[in-house]
């Protein structure tokens, strides 16, 4: 058993690390809808800001994938390191955004209610889920393991083009009810 630890440690060096900002990330985004709120900032522009860097993330994951398919390699690595920056500029911008306003709540009637909080529950479950995948699939790669890397990617690659585009498409339906 302990033979079996050691090789996972060394086959993922930032495994401890993967695993608390996985955990830590959506923690801190949790609590943000909890505590009151930095006033007197208007940061109304955010969001849309931030649904274009998730439409952004989404255009260049495929971009990424289609140059690896053709097997540039290079291409599809700066890439991801763009999606990973852009994922965590719209934490950034998220946490901001959210630190200084209220919740909006989604104004919509009948069923299409249903389908934003189908859309808007999957897509928050798969934020949170997506993470761990994204840092383990990145790290595989860095380190050289990619037969690994693309065995990860499989699964990683559907779930961040999810949250990507639903995070657009959430923003995009619940935009009419923000306060102006």
């Amino acid at each position: 058993m302990a033979e079996n630890t050691k090789t996972i440690e060394r086959k993922d060096p930032y495994q401890k690390l993967i695993i608390a900002l996985s955990i830590a990330i959506p923690v801190v985004v949790a609590v943000l809808f909890g505590i009151p709120k930095v006033k007197g900032y208007d940061t109304s522009f955010l969001p849309p800001i931030y649904a274009t860097i998730n439409g952004l993330t989404a255009l260049l994951l495929i971009v990424a994938v289609m140059a690896v398919r053709r097997g540039n390699q290079l291409l599809h690595e700066r890439l991801m390191k763009v999606c990973i920056g852009l994922s965590a500029l719209f934490l950034v911008m998220y946490v901001i955004y959210h630190i200084t306003s209220e919740a909006t709540s989604y104004g919509g009637e009948g069923a299409i209610r249903y389908v934003y909080f189908f859309i808007l529950i999957t897509h928050i479950l798969l934020s949170i889920g997506v993470i761990p995948f994204v840092l383990f699939t990145f790290v595989r790669a860095l380190t050289g393991r990619f037969e690994s890397h693309r065995r990860l990617a499989k699964i990683t690659y559907p779930l961040w083009l999810y949250v990507a585009v639903t995070g657009v498409i959430v923003y995009l339906m619940i935009s009419p009810y923000y306060a102006h």
